[in-house]
């Protein structure tokens, strides 16, 4: 009945507040899709400093994970789902929002140059470990936080105040030592990174928001990106939603006032990282040019 209420809760987010948002490409979201194609584009490295040790991790927290079946504990004590491969669960921790609730999340690289990806409603932190870890091999330091009713995150009465989980992640990068960051998200993940990042302390950078609608659960994204003048890079697929998805990207598209503002048709009808993770060559080098933006977004910002 929990993993019922879940994918309801989602549901109405996306049908009752959101023309443009579609299924999670998984149905439950609580395994992992097949890993994408390795990149193999030839980019630049990202930041490489000598920065101070981080501070000390976050305190194990107690409450109740979204999906139980697929949340176990680390070594330190959080929580974090089980499609996070075992070489990586070490680097998880649980943020706590604004509103007192408990996140778990991925904290990968180090850093002043900072990275949040932020997933689609309906599927897990699994949609951004593999280029979190590719960007994190690069030199940058990326936080993955799972959003509230996902995964091993706690399970709250709502689906609302989702921005909240976006801006834990940011300030988490705050604290960690990150300067400046690059927002990233998928479906209403990118919404609301796109809103978490308009009142930020740390520079923002540059911007990719994936399948995501206009507006999502009263976060305005239209709004947002009017306030956001980094480079933008804005990725939809024709199909997704018999077109609405698109429909929607193109208004966000429209209203952006980025100098630098790119909008890519991808080929099918995927949803969100579904583009990249299910989309064959075609998504291997989608994932290779949305990694090239965030390094070329850093370069252009020195």
């Amino acid at each position: 009945m929990l993993k019922v209420r879940v994918a309801a809760a989602a549901a109405l987010v996306c049908l009752g507040l959101v023309s443009g948002c579609a299924s999670p490409a998984d149905e439950s979201g609580h395994n992992p899709e097949a890993k994408a194609a390795a990149s193999t584009a030839p980019v630049p490295s990202g930041a490489r400093s000598s920065a101070p040790a981080p501070p000390p991790d976050h305190e194990p927290v107690s409450y109740k994970p979204s999906w139980p079946d697929t949340a176990v504990r680390t070594a330190r004590g959080h929580r974090v789902n089980t499609c996070v491969p075992k070489d990586l669960r070490n680097k998880a921790t649980t943020l706590t929002t604004s509103d007192k609730v408990h996140l778990s999340a991925l904290v990968l690289g180090e850093g002043p140059d900072g990275v949040l990806l932020d997933h689609e409603q309906g599927y897990s932190i699994c949609s951004f470990v593999d280029i979190g870890r590719q960007l994190a091999k690069r030199g940058y330091h990326v936080v993955i936080p799972e959003y509230r009713n996902h995964g091993a995150s706690e399970e709250v009465a709502d689906n609302e105040h989702i921005d909240r989980d976006a801006r834990a992640g940011l300030a988490e990068l705050r604290r960690v030592g990150a300067k400046r960051v690059f927002l990233a998200g998928a479906s209403c993940g990118g919404t609301t990174a796109s809103v978490a990042g308009g009142d930020t302390p740390l520079r923002v950078v540059g911007l990719l928001m994936m399948s995501s609608p206009a507006r999502c659960g009263g976060v305005d994204g239209v709004a947002a990106v009017r306030k956001l003048s980094v480079p933008t890079l804005l990725v939809v697929s024709p199909g997704d939603m018999q077109g609405n998805a698109e429909k929607q990207v193109r208004e966000v598209y429209a209203a952006s006032v980025a100098r630098k503002k790119e909008l890519v048709i991808q080929k099918g009808e995927w949803h969100g990282t579904s583009m990249i993770k299910r989309a064959g060559a075609a998504g291997a080098e989608l994932q290779d040019r949305v990694i090239k933006f965030v390094v070329d977004s850093y370069a252009a910002a020195r």
